[in-house]
């Protein structure tokens, strides 16, 4: 799984923030709450789990990729070749990628495209090269994005456009 996003989202019910929607990660990999861990019919290894364009997140969360020892790709590591994510998806053996987008994840001086402004990360064709990348050298079996507001759409259409499981109708 590659989980594309400027913050982490490995909150869990111990650290300060308390929305749900900062724990997404955390519950996939099998911590947080668990009554919600129980509805779930498997969780993610960390080890079979990597963030791209992480930049941003408060520091007991940040706290958590590291304890859970979960490789990161930073905007830095992404902007001229996706290599380094391609080779950590390589040592996994994975022959099949889910890959979860989260728009804040493009650097917010160029298109906020999310709920918040972030700066600092990937541009709209980093994104794009790397998500096309990754479905070069997996089958892409998931995508989703997340965090988009409507009023750039059209921005982000256009960096969606053709991605695997995305077609002009939307998904199929």
């Amino acid at each position: 799984m590659v989980w594309i996003d400027a913050h982490p989202d490995s909150d869990t019910p111990e650290t300060g923030y308390d929305g749900f929607h900062a724990m997404a990660a955390s519950v996939l990999l099998g911590y947080g709450d668990p009554e919600i861990l129980d509805l779930l019919p498997a969780t993610v290894d960390a080890q079979r789990f990597a963030y791209a364009g992480l930049h941003a997140g408060e520091e007991d969360a940040l706290d958590n990729v590291r304890q859970w020892d979960i490789p990161v790709f930073g905007p830095d590591d992404l902007r001229e070749i996706t290599g380094p994510l391609l080779d950590w998806l390589a040592e996994t053996g994975a022959g099949k990628v889910a890959i979860h987008l989260d728009v804040d994840v493009v650097d917010s001086d160029e298109a906020v495209l999310g709920l918040g402004t972030v700066p600092g990360g990937l541009s709209r064709a980093q994104v794009r090269r790397m998500i096309v990348d990754l479905s070069a050298q997996a089958d892409v079996v998931g995508l989703t994005v997340a965090e988009y507001v409507t009023r750039n759409l059209l921005q982000l259409q256009e960096m969606l456009d053709g991605l695997p499981l995305i077609d002009e109708d939307g998904l199929h």
